[in-house]
């Protein structure tokens, strides 16, 4: 796999070092190298970056950047996947314990004290929020999932986060890449100047607050009127993981989505694409990406027509032979420092 390092050199194709750098962006640019100048990098035949040349093996020719890159994007969208199924087993878990522990009559203090509290009700949520508020000094990092933000729901909390702006709080916000058509949100960005930066992704985790990386906010029921605060410390360093994962693949919101690079597929449309090549159904797809049901059939419908497919069997096959049944591109800096002609990857 090209993104595990070695022993020898604990890295992985995305931050090569040094002398790696040098030997692959020779190979790239020349076409291949003798295979004694790969002897100090091990890592780079380790990595598959340089395999030998079968027409001499005294030479080493290295992989093409675009299939590292999609090695590389492709191990990071596993990885968040998995970040995915664990975030959901963890919130279940502790909602089906906090049920347990519901039937024992605790004293207050003793609940009040715990590293995870159950917060029942709006008005009890809204009241251990704003007290996160009142304490936090450096950063808020939030995951808002769902489509298009209404009014009343980015109005709910503007009092927190205008406070949180008044004394210098650092925000960075994770949205759906629907969320990008609604006006009610860019008005609020513009309210909030640099305070606030934002980004997109197709599909995103559940909702997530987290003040100054102490304590978090997840829901804790499906129409969330329960949610859980948690501040036990390795419960929200491994959110901040998550997060952070999340946000290194996301794309800023004033720059425009990636072009698909297959005429007549919108970026949406490959998100489509991709999850149908997983088995979901419309529900569910509707629901990760942020739309209605309406709405992601009519994408499906117009997948088929420019895929040329008649029947869902036959959308599936042409999904694969198109090459859209893996994560979407994602734009971004290239991980391997090559000439600029030379590493213009299919994005």
């Amino acid at each position: 796999m090209a993104g595990r390092g070695t022993q020898e050199h604990p890295h992985g194709a995305d931050r090569l070092c040094e002398a790696g750098d040098r030997v692959y962006s020779r190979a790239v640019r020349r076409g291949r190298v003798p295979r004694r100048d790969a002897d100090p990098v091990p890592c780079l035949l380790e990595l598959a970056l340089l395999h030998p040349d079968p027409d001499d093996m005294d030479y080493l020719v290295p992989t093409a950047p675009q299939e590292v890159m999609t090695r590389l994007l492709r191990g990071m969208y596993e990885e968040v996947s998995e970040s995915h199924r664990r975030v959901g087993s963890a919130v279940a878990a502790f909602e089906r314990y906090a049920g347990l522990g519901s039937r024992v009559q605790q004293p207050q203090a003793a609940a009040e004290g715990t590293a995870i509290r159950v917060l029942d009700g709006l008005s009890r949520i809204q009241a251990a929020m704003d007290e996160a508020t009142e304490a936090c000094r450096t950063e808020v990092l939030t995951v808002q999932p769902g489509g298009i933000r209404r009014e009343h729901e980015l109005s709910e909390g503007l009092h927190r986060a205008l406070a949180l702006r008044g004394r210098g709080v650092r925000m960075r916000d994770l949205y759906t890449h629907v969320a990008r058509h609604g006006q009610g949100l860019l008005n609020y960005l513009e309210l909030m100047g640099d305070a606030v930066e934002a980004r997109t992704l197709d599909e995103v985790i559940d909702r997530l607050i987290l003040f100054d990386r102490t304590v978090a906010f997840v829901p804790a029921n499906a129409d969330r009127t329960m949610a859980l605060e948690l501040r036990h410390p390795a419960l929200v360093e491994y959110l901040v993981t998550v997060f952070e994962r999340l946000w290194r693949l996301a794309i800023p919101l004033t720059a425009p989505l990636p072009d698909t690079g297959i005429e007549g597929i919108s970026h949406r449309e490959r998100s489509i694409a991709a999850l149908l090549a997983e088995g979901h159904q419309d529900a569910v797809i509707a629901e990760r990406l942020g739309i209605s049901v309406r709405t992601c059939r009519a994408h499906i419908a117009r997948l088929s027509e420019t895929l040329g497919a008649a029947s869902r069997t036959q959308l599936g096959v042409r999904i694969a032979q198109a090459d859209l049944d893996g994560p979407p591109g994602i734009s971004g800096p290239v991980p391997l420092s090559v000439p600029d002609q030379e590493s213009r990857i299919a994005r």
